[in-house]
């Protein structure tokens, strides 16, 4: 970790990130140091300076190294950079919506479709983002997300993840809604329709509400009953975005408890600046382990630094 970040950074603690802007920036002086490291594949150097950078630094660093080399600073991380230390911190250079945006290719691209993270994003994000993300999807892919998604998926999943990419908040009554997935839920095989329009249209307190007044009915829990109910992969994507609406940050250090390297970094990198703070916590809670112990088990080298650089520190 620098001793320079924390020596001359005034703390933005009104913030839930981990990666806060570098109070003594100077994006020459960077673009000096990250040159000269890329010549010697000094990968020590560049993820000191690139970690300790939040997001508008860094891409202030990417445009002035064109101007100042007329070199590309990706294509010579590249060269630099190898295995999954090179798609951190790529990741690390990729504007927050460009990098949600690649992330959502990334899951659909090649031989079956990655799920879960297109639920992680779509149930973790607000209906604005996910739009906006769609159109920096449509500027990088001349694709449009949507159709993209419709053809990767089918049935009942097919319709949640179009749902949840226009979500919307239209009024509905508590009671009414607790009828209606009650009632799916007292069927031999469950209606995923109510579901997904109840869920996908209703604001985070109206559907709070509704999923307590769901269990207190019921006398069970919501994910359990679900699971019994459906199969597949509309069970594994209600279910996500049941435990989304209740708490995101449990969800997403559940996602942390797998240590799968692409999983780990790209919602730390995606939560960096965000409320890593809160996923930090909700990890600690879910595993009696904080994030900082546990990433030292089980990642190595380079690729370390920058991952405990991100935390930033233990719990």
């Amino acid at each position: 970790m620098d001793r320079q970040y924390f020596k001359s950074h005034t703390m933005c603690w009104g913030t839930l990130g981990t990666v806060r802007p570098f109070s003594g920036f100077n994006p020459q002086r960077d673009v000096t140091q990250i040159h000269q490291a890329l010549e010697k594949k000094d990968a020590a150097s560049l993820v000191r300076i690139l970690t300790n950078r939040n997001n508008a630094q860094r891409q202030r660093i990417d445009k002035m190294y064109k101007e100042t080399t007329q070199q590309d600073l990706k294509a010579g991380l590249k060269k630099a950079l190898s295995g999954d230390l090179e798609d951190l911190v790529l990741e690390l250079m990729m504007p927050p919506l460009q990098l949600e945006a690649y992330r959502l290719q990334q899951a659909m691209a090649g031989l079956g479709t990655d799920e879960e993270t297109l639920l992680e994003i779509l149930c973790t994000r607000s209906s604005k983002k996910i739009r906006d993300v769609g159109a920096v999807y449509k500027e990088m892919y001349k694709k449009d997300l949507e159709k993209e998604a419709k053809g990767e998926t089918s049935g009942d999943f097919a319709n949640l993840i179009v749902a949840l990419m226009n979500k919307q908040e239209v009024a509905g009554v508590v009671e009414s809604d607790i009828e209606s997935l009650s009632a799916s839920l007292n069927e031999k095989k469950g209606d995923a329709a109510p579901w997904i329009d109840i869920l996908t249209s209703r604001d985070l307190n109206h559907l709070s509400k509704v999923l307590m007044g769901l269990e207190l009915e019921s006398g069970q829990m919501v994910i359990p009953s679900l699971e019994k109910r459906f199969s597949g992969d509309i069970r594994l994507g209600l279910s996500v975005l049941v435990e989304c609406i209740q708490n995101p940050y449990v969800y997403l250090a559940r996602r942390l408890t797998g240590m799968k390297a692409p999983a780990v970094q790209s919602i730390m990198v995606s939560h960096s600046e965000e409320d890593l703070l809160c996923i930090r916590v909700a990890f600690l809670k879910l595993t009696g382990t904080s994030l900082y112990t546990t990433l030292q088990k089980h990642f190595k080298g380079h690729h370390l630094e920058a991952l405990l650089a991100i935390c930033r520190s233990e719990d």
